[in-house]
């Protein structure tokens, strides 16, 4: 699971270089196609960081 919530997180720096160019470009297509990869790695953080919590709550050892 954490290796999942990593390279997630990694794949973030790819897409923030990508949202820089395309500023840098001006290239609105480009911005618009960084931002939604953008939206879709902080909805796949999310739901890591929900399996991983409810991971969590079942496990009688983390309380």
């Amino acid at each position: 699971m954490y290796v999942s919530i990593a390279t997630t997180a990694f794949g973030a720096l790819g897409v923030a270089k990508r949202i820089r160019k395309a500023r840098s470009e001006q290239d609105t297509l480009r911005l618009i196609d960084a931002t939604v990869a953008a939206v879709g790695i902080v909805t796949g953080l999310a739901v890591l960081y929900r399996e991983l919590k409810r991971l969590g709550d079942d496990d009688v050892l983390l309380g």
